[in-house]
């Protein structure tokens, strides 16, 4: 086995199927499906319990997968740490992002930045995405890390530039613990239970989401709403209710079977998450070493 086939496999888990891992990974699917049979072949076990919709850990795969994810997690280390020391990163550097991308992305690879660069001063600010790009409308930030800004919030900066990190999808999601969640949902059903909602959603989805609505003639009534992701996820989790949220979130609690996905096809919905730099003397270096840990934390 090499690293692609752990990088593919553990993608596969986290996605929950093939055809989403392929997506993410930038392969096709037989491409994907073929280094997975080649580890099964390898170990002479099942990795993978096949659904109709998506594909679980077996037991065997579980153990693979949390073996893999230390081994992947100790190359992004390492990989950090060299570029970082090779990139000789000094002075002072502002990066702008919510608190949701702020913990998965930026807070794990921080550590290493600052081990390895004792002349660095990283300064990161959480905010609302309107509160950072008012931070960039004064150049006030040397990155930010935000959802698209042209097609979310129809703006676009000529100072910073723009590179793709991930793609992110909102998955509606409810507690697994109630054994009654269907699998799919017709969005007309949406009210049979109470309505988590997520303040701080992208505003694109907003919009589609209130399109919809509007043609089913419905009207969400929330039971409980916050901008906090860890604090939606808390509550679903209790029971509560279900609530869409931002799938780079929750994939770890529906991997786990803490949440339960629940398919909603009149509401599909997939944003790109880039990394903005400010075009100024010195940030170039920084940005491309800060980028490409960033972008390994997405196949964490």
């Amino acid at each position: 086995m090499n690293l692609q086939q752990l990088s593919t496999f553990c993608t596969v888990i986290s996605e929950g199927s093939m055809t989403a891992a392929a997506e993410k990974l930038n392969l096709t699917q037989p491409a994907v499906s073929q280094q997975i049979r080649t580890l099964e072949e390898e170990l002479g076990v099942t990795l993978l319990v096949r659904g109709v919709r998506k594909v679980k850990a077996s037991m065997q795969g579980q153990l693979l997968y949390d073996y893999a994810k230390k081994i992947l997690h100790l190359t992004q280390q390492a990989e950090v740490a060299i570029h970082s020391m090779s990139g000789e990163l000094a002075g002072e550097i502002k990066i702008g992002t919510t608190s949701a991308f702020g913990l998965y992305l930026v807070s794990p690879v921080v550590g290493l930045f600052l081990k390895h660069n004792s002349n660095l001063n990283l300064k990161l600010i959480y905010g609302s995405a309107e509160q950072i790009i008012g931070e960039m409308k004064k150049a006030a930030i040397d990155m930010a890390i935000l959802p698209d800004l042209k097609n979310e919030y129809g703006i676009e900066f000529d100072r910073y530039e723009e590179r793709f990190v991930m793609q992110d999808e909102m998955w509606l999601v409810g507690a697994t613990k109630d054994a009654t969640l269907p699998e799919t949902l017709s969005l007309s059903e949406i009210n049979s239970r109470p309505v988590i909602v997520d303040s701080a959603v992208y505003p694109g989805f907003r919009r589609l989401l209130e399109q919809r609505l509007n043609q089913h003639r419905i009207l969400i009534k929330p039971t409980f709403e916050s901008d906090n992701a860890g604090t939606l996820k808390r509550v679903i989790e209790s029971g509560v209710g279900w609530g869409f949220m931002p799938a780079h979130s929750i994939r770890k609690q529906v991997r786990t079977r803490r949440l339960t996905r629940v398919h909603v096809d009149e509401v599909k919905y997939a944003v790109n998450i880039n990394l903005y730099s400010l075009k100024a003397p010195g940030i170039k270096p920084m940005s491309e070493t800060i980028f490409r840990a960033i972008q390994q934390q997405t196949f964490a």
